[in-house]
């Protein structure tokens, strides 16, 4: 058997052994399959990224790390969503515009006027967040995609199309994910001051040889900086929180010139762990799909730096983030200085 189809019957297996009841495990299941059988073309883009995702949300979903599995599964879904749209596509649609445009006035009503998807009874507050990052997307991604195919290729405007269409079927998943809970949501609040102090610390450790050294991870943080803006903007607590407190880790993981001790971090875990047992009627799942992404880290043999910024910045900001907000602290006014200059014979 060929290790390609080999995968695929792993997957199945999976697939089949998965309580029914779960979607979770059942989307890593189908996606690992269509993965493992699919080569070519956007596929062999995706793979990249999307497989090692989708083996550690089936590492977590075994380890019974389901908040973890679904957050894995979320950051690989835009991109396998997008090679099985492309997939589908015919060779010659990537071959002009008219195609793409045609396809594109046909998605409109799905994805620019689609309805805001109801959210009240989406729980716990993980699987809300991680529906609510999606939400913005499908329509950004579908009025960039005809304009990024105009200034680069069809292909590009299919992919970004099938984006937006991956999203809007996330945000379907999501809600088939959500498992209704008795617990009370803690205080969701805007986070634009915690944003903004975020915002100070990154741009103070935007510095050489940093800056240099680790330009994308610079990028990557401000832009989960920007993402999290724009959610707490429209309103979107929970997504908000959740694009925070990873950009908090990857800052955290900038400015770290050395992780915790392995011992140190697993405290950390066990003290916030019991912490969120004290609240049984409260619904602390984003903090505790960060903690179980620190252990998932932890467990890894290469772990370990991950772990350290969750359990140092990650987890004590999301407990600050639904507290009372922060007093606002004044900005200097600003002060402009003009120097006037007479030149001589003037």
């Amino acid at each position: 058997m060929h290790a390609r189809s080999f995968v695929a019957a792993a997957a199945m297996a999976l697939l089949a052994a998965t309580n029914a009841a779960d979607p979770v495990a059942q989307e890593v299941a189908r996606w690992s399959s269509v993965l493992a059988q699919s080569k070519g073309g956007a596929w062999d883009e995706v793979k990249g990224g999307a497989q090692p995702a989708l083996d550690r949300a089936s590492d977590a979903l075994r380890d019974g790390r389901r908040l973890y599995a679904l957050q894995q599964l979320a950051s690989a879904w835009p991109n396998l969503g997008a090679a099985a749209y492309v997939a589908k596509q015919p060779a010659t649609a990537m071959q002009n515009l008219d195609g793409l445009e045609a396809e594109w006035k046909r998605l409109g009503p799905q994805l620019q006027n689609a309805p805001a998807p109801k959210l009240d009874d989406v729980q716990p507050a993980a699987v809300r967040g991680l529906l609510e990052t999606a939400i913005p997307q499908v329509h950004e991604l579908y009025g960039a995609s005809l304009i990024y195919a105009q200034n680069t290729s069809p292909f590009a405007g299919y992919f970004y199309l099938g984006q937006a269409v991956a999203q809007r079927d996330f945000l379907a998943f999501a809600r088939r994910a959500s498992q209704p809970e008795a617990k009370r949501a803690p205080a969701f609040r805007s986070i634009a001051p915690e944003l903004d102090a975020l915002e100070r610390e990154l741009l103070a450790a935007y510095r050489p040889p940093a800056s240099i050294d680790r330009h994308s991870d610079f990028i990557n943080a401000s832009s989960l900086l920007k993402e999290a803006r724009e959610l707490d903007a429209a309103g979107l607590r929970r997504g908000a929180l959740v694009r925070y407190l990873e950009a908090v880790r990857r800052t955290a993981q900038i400015r770290a010139t050395t992780p915790l001790a392995r011992a140190e971090i697993e405290q950390r875990l066990r003290e916030t762990s019991a912490r969120i047992a004290a609240a049984p009627n409260v619904d602390h799942s984003i903090a505790r799909m960060f903690v179980e992404s620190a252990q998932a880290d932890l467990a890894r043999a290469d772990g370990g730096a991950v772990a350290s910024a969750i359990a140092s910045a990650s987890l004590p900001r999301y407990f600050a983030a639904i507290g009372p907000a922060p007093p606002v602290k004044a900005l200097p006014a600003p002060r402009a200085t003009v120097t006037l200059i007479r030149w001589p014979y003037t």
